[in-house]
């Protein structure tokens, strides 16, 4: 006679279907168990992909974040489009600030004015009071960063909605008034705040728009990766971002999504799992699904 003991069914998956098989032998167990149905992207479709770096889907699902973020906030009249990112660029600027005067330590106290002072060469006392904007403490440098990142981010914003684009031109503008708004609140210069304004402002100008230029000029994305752009984004959103090699190799660029088949997806040595997910994608996403019935 066989006495079956000691069985229990494994359970997997979330919200598809489970399958198990029991297989029991005399005085010997096995248990074999198969699941499918976890839902990838609001849908049923394979378990996720094991061994994947949680760093890398952070990072992916940040920049989802980010993308979705900047939608809503193109969608906004142009008042409330510059004050957010005012807003966010000036926290982001005081954490800046605030980390870099713990660093330096509040060193303010000890440059303070000599007891002769006010027969001091104006010259020297414009160089001292340079000196103790740049040394102050935590808060100090909070709101002095807080307000050369803010105006510097809603000039911008605002001069790109006005023009439609964003160049030299713009990024000097923006940061003439964040040089000019610095030196207002960080007391810099001399006796004379409406022209220490006005050349803390051109310096500011000046040095962004070379290292605009520069960022222009060393910047460039490679000639092939203009032709990857969506099926970048749509494997980082995967989580397969080790595949866009794959892609390349075939020459899968983001015209072929829509044509694109299980077979030409095994050609570029994809497995089985990416594959499915993949194709899964592009059935879902209007444009493609669109694009791929507008080819039959």
């Amino acid at each position: 006679m066989r006495v079956l003991h000691h069985c229990r069914p494994i359970v997997a998956g979330h919200s598809g279907g489970i399958s198990s098989l029991l297989s029991m032998g005399e005085g010997k167990q096995g248990v074999m168990a198969v699941a499918i149905g976890n839902k990838a992207g609001g849908g049923g479709g394979l378990v996720g992909l094991p061994n994947q770096n949680p760093i890398v889907l952070i990072q992916a699902k940040l920049k989802e974040v980010e993308v979705k973020f900047k939608e809503w906030l193109a969608k906004q009249s142009l008042p409330v489009e510059a004050a957010v990112v005012t807003a966010t660029s000036a926290g982001q600027g005081a954490a800046i600030g605030a980390f870099m005067g713990t660093l330096t330590g509040d060193a303010s106290s000890l440059i303070s004015p000599p007891p002769n002072a006010p027969g001091l060469n104006p010259e020297a006392m414009a160089s001292l009071k340079q000196a103790q904007a740049l040394s102050g403490g935590p808060l100090v440098q909070a709101r002095n960063f807080a307000v050369m990142t803010g105006v510097n981010a809603g000039i911008s914003c605002v001069m790109k909605r006005l023009r439609g684009k964003e160049d030299v031109q713009s990024s000097m503008v923006a940061a003439f008034g964040s040089g000019a708004m610095f030196s207002l609140v960080s007391g810099m210069g001399g006796p004379n705040q409406a022209m220490n304004a006005v050349t803390s402002g051109l310096f500011f100008a000046l040095v962004q728009g070379g290292l605009f230029q520069l960022g222009q000029k060393f910047s460039q994305p490679p000639v092939e990766d203009v032709f990857y752009v969506k099926t970048r984004s749509m494997l980082s959103n995967l989580g397969l971002q080790n595949y866009e090699k794959n892609f390349k190799r075939g020459l899968l660029t983001d015209t072929t999504l829509p044509l694109l088949t299980d077979s030409a997806l095994r050609d570029v040595k994809i497995p089985p799992g990416p594959r499915l997910l993949i194709l899964d994608h592009i059935d879902r996403d209007p444009e493609l699904k669109g694009r791929r019935r507008g080819g039959h």
